[in-house]
């Protein structure tokens, strides 16, 4: 049975507190940390300090409730020293160790300009090979969201072709590969062997460009997707990522997070 959790993007003015309350009462089984009252370093947030690992699991476990995964901003192909970026995946590896959460998110993204595909794709497969390596032996999985020129399927079956590591896969952002004209049933079809993790999301074009909107206004195929996973009998975890941190004037997390679950229950 698929299990239902919400990126704490969406609600970047709530407490901890707030947000486990929340997840219990709207029915959730679990949230997925990016963030705490906008602060976006792992290492930072309160709830995860050595001291405090004890209450935050007995806050989750009280609730019901378990962190689907723990996302990063680590991104391979950024302007930050690959070696800081490894750092800081090792660093979120380490807290998800002591949690007992069994993913962290990771980025490929964008290819910077003057870089060739073949150099970019080595690069990300390093990247994906080294965290997966130090992750390998304490529970947790390196995942790559499809993001950025890696949210194509053929761009992360590329990178996988060099990870050799059962510790690395990859994070499903189902809008993401749609926007590159990718129908669900063909990132399926490429990555399934791959996909650990789901975010769903829903999008419109609006004055041109694509922005969030409320699951089911938009133009993401959520219900043929949330098929496929079904019929494939996936059993992890559907992590709706409301992007309000990003986006201010889209509505509030209750108006959201009441919406996702209700559009979401149809198809499961």
């Amino acid at each position: 049975m698929m299990k239902l959790s919400f990126s704490t993007l969406g609600c970047p003015d709530w407490s901890w507190e707030q947000i486990l309350d929340n997840a219990k009462d709207m029915g959730f089984q679990g949230v997925e940390v990016r963030g705490i009252l906008r602060e976006l370093n792992n290492e930072a947030l309160e709830p995860f300090q050595d001291g405090n690992i004890g209450a935050t699991k007995a806050a989750l476990q009280s609730r019901g409730l378990a962190i689907s995964c723990l996302d990063t901003s680590c991104t391979f192909l950024s302007d930050t020293p690959l070696e800081e970026t490894l750092r800081a995946g090792r660093e979120s590896i380490d807290i998800a160790q002591k949690m007992g959460i069994r993913y962290i998110r990771v980025f490929g993204d964008r290819i910077p300009n003057g870089m060739d595909s073949k150099t970019a794709i080595q690069t990300v497969a390093g990247g994906m090979q080294a965290l997966g390596e130090y992750a390998q032996d304490k529970g947790v999985t390196v995942l790559q969201e499809t993001h950025g020129n890696f949210a194509e399927s053929k761009m992360l079956l590329a990178v996988f072709d060099l990870v050799r590591n059962p510790a690395a896969g990859v994070l499903w952002d189902i809008a993401n590969p749609f926007e590159f004209g990718e129908k669900p049933a063909d990132t399926w079809a490429g990555l399934r062997h791959l996909i650990r993790h789901a975010h769903i999301k829903d999008i419109i074009v609006q004055n041109g460009k694509l922005v969030p909107c409320l699951p089911g206004k938009g133009i993401v195929p959520i219900g043929e997707t949330v098929a496929l996973l079904k019929e494939a009998g996936y059993d992890g975890w559907l992590s709706f990522e409301w992007e309000k941190l990003w986006h201010s004037a889209i509505e509030e997390p209750e108006v959201a997070l009441a919406r996702f679950q209700e559009y979401i229950r149809r198809y499961l």
